[in-house]
């Protein structure tokens, strides 16, 4: 059975969803979980929209119809490296096969969509900001480094940031608040619930599951993965 709302339907929330990873699948399941009301609730993707999984044009175009939402996460920023109009660097000689067979599936909406996203999503309205994997605490939002907004994971024990797991804590255990940030890209850590920080990649793309925050409630629904698209 799927959780019930809580909120009466045409009360406005906010539904932050974690990294889909192209499995579009799971991601219609886990709106049905959540029981959207489209004429009212905001639904928000904390980026990765795209690569490893089975979808990845599905998920942009159910994002762009639905005008849902959503941050720059770093597998994003990869495919975006092979856009049309963008020239060959040193970044994208970088990304691997993947990111490549996924932009030549996308049309001229899903560029425009994908190249649109920030790095960023102030919830003011929830005293909450989306981000895809992490921020560094005394920088202003506008100011953040973007290569660690997108993949940063850890604070070693200098207190420095971090894009490895091993590195140090999870970056968000060291959060001080007081507005509270809801990221992914952290799928080997999986779900993380810190007092002013929710990680919420549960590893959908690696057969796990995929899982949404209800603001302001702050409520977890997750849904199962159908299968394991990729090894972690």
């Amino acid at each position: 059975m799927f959780p019930e709302r809580t909120s009466p339907i045409g009360a406005p929330r906010t539904i932050v969803i974690g990294d889909v990873h192209g499995c579009l699948d799971e991601l219609q399941d886990l709106l049905r979980a959540c029981a959207i009301d489209w004429s009212a609730d905001r639904v928000v993707l904390v980026g990765d929209l795209v690569a490893k999984g089975p979808d990845s044009r599905g998920v942009l175009q159910l994002a762009r119809e639905r005008k849902i939402e959503a941050v720059l996460g770093n597998h994003d920023a990869k495919v975006l490296t092979f856009a049309p109009d963008t020239s060959a660097t040193d970044e994208s000689h970088k990304s691997s096969k993947q990111h490549a067979r996924v932009a030549r599936t996308l049309h001229a909406a899903d560029w425009a969509y994908l190249g649109g996203l920030p790095l960023y999503r102030d919830l003011w309205e929830v005293n909450a900001v989306v981000v895809h994997a992490g921020l560094i605490a005394g920088i202003p939002l506008a100011h953040q480094p973007r290569d660690l907004i997108i993949n940063m994971r850890s604070i070693t024990p200098e207190g420095e940031p971090s894009k490895r797991v091993e590195a140090g804590v999870p970056w968000g255990s060291r959060w001080p608040g007081p507005r509270h940030v809801v990221f992914g890209h952290d799928a080997v850590r999986g779900l993380q619930q810190h007092p002013f920080a929710t990680g919420i990649d549960t590893g959908c793309v690696y057969g796990r599951a995929l899982t949404a925050l209800i603001l302001p409630d702050h409520r977890l629904v997750s849904v199962p993965a159908r299968r394991t698209y990729v090894a972690i």
